[in-house]
């Protein structure tokens, strides 16, 4: 089976979508010459709605592109994405893809602008985290007309390639060893959740594997803010002074998990045979904790790698079919210290 070969959009696509000249749609997004107003708002909206990105290099370079690799994530703070970008380097390194990176802090508008930004200079290739989008970045997206590879989650539809876990599947993971200890009552505390998509899916894999046995979850927490130590330990305080009873907490990220476990040290409390622990990130810096936070890893380096590697295939002359574009890579999960295993 052949595909059809990536074309990028050009302004004759904006000029016949809108019903304009090429030299009037160029006027409009070059902001210059007399165009009137109705005229300018409907060529804008074309090009919003077709996903087209004006060519800042265009005339320049013979292949209209350049070898940059646009790498878009949404933090650098959390010591998640640090890891897939070192991924993704370790491949490139070699060769002549240069990866650029741009941080869309998890909002829609802003990731939409970056992208915007960044394809405006024609990169090779577009590696961009999570699977959902607004509507005018997967139009960008899908009308760009080079490799893309959608990284971090595989519950979805791509626009093009995809690398990633199944955060519901790890959720559900999660929920299975926690029953299998005995662990029944359960308090759940997330970072992030209304816009970390891949957060909310282990959320709602975790509260299914729970149904499936029968029970729910007791006590919540969300909180909007970044994945603080700080946090993690006001936020276990606070829960446990509402919901005293419980005998398991899950955290949608180490960093937060952590916190949780330093405030039950310093309370004297039993881990994990009056209350276990776990986290999701299984990240290295943690490792020299008082006790080691369950975990699950998230494979972010391989993630990294196997991204690059189909950016740099697909962008051959050659493409080596064998390649897959859809990888789904499979956590491990840690019982660390904080959750007790199952006696014989």
């Amino acid at each position: 089976m052949t595909t059809a070969p990536r074309r990028a959009l050009t302004l004759r696509d904006v000029s016949e979508a809108c019903g304009v000249s090429e030299m009037t749609v160029s006027r409009v997004l070059r902001n210059r010459g007399d165009v009137s107003q109705g005229t300018r708002d409907k060529v804008l909206a074309a090009a919003k709605e077709l996903g087209y990105v004006p060519n800042q290099i265009a005339g320049s370079l013979a292949s209209q592109r350049v070898n940059l690799v646009a790498v878009i994530i949404p933090s650098l703070s959390n010591m998640v994405f640090p890891e897939v970008l070192n991924g993704i380097n370790q491949v490139l390194e070699d060769t002549p893809l240069q990866p650029v990176v741009g941080v869309t802090d998890y909002l829609p508008e802003k990731e939409e602008r970056v992208l915007y930004e960044m394809l405006s200079w024609r990169p090779s290739g577009v590696i961009i985290a999570g699977l959902e989008h607004s509507e005018a970045t997967t139009a960008m997206l899908r009308n760009a007309g080079i490799p893309v590879v959608e990284i971090m989650d595989t519950d979805g539809r791509p626009v093009d390639a995809m690398v990633g876990i199944s955060h519901r599947r790890a959720g559900r993971e999660m929920a299975n060893a926690i029953l299998k200890e005995g662990y029944e009552h359960i308090g759940f505390m997330g970072t992030k959740m209304p816009l970390d998509h891949r957060a909310r899916k282990r959320f709602e894999g975790f509260t299914e594997g729970l149904a499936k046995a029968g029970i729910e979850i007791e006590d919540r927490a969300f909180y909007s803010g970044g994945s603080a130590l700080a946090k993690g330990r006001e936020m276990t305080q606070e829960m446990l002074e509402r919901s005293p009873d419980l005998d398991f907490l899950y955290y949608s990220n180490d960093m937060i998990g952590a916190g949780g476990l330093l405030y039950l040290l310093d309370e004297g409390i039993d881990i994990p045979g009056r209350i276990g622990l776990a986290g999701f990130n299984g990240v290295e810096l943690l490792q020299g904790l008082p006790r080691q936070l369950a975990t699950m890893d998230a494979c972010r380096i391989e993630i990294g790698q196997a991204a690059a590697r189909i950016v740099l295939n697909q962008s051959s002359n050659e493409p080596d079919p064998d390649i897959p574009d859809q990888v789904t890579l499979t956590p491990t999960l840690s019982f660390g210290d904080t959750l007790r295993r199952k006696r014989l």
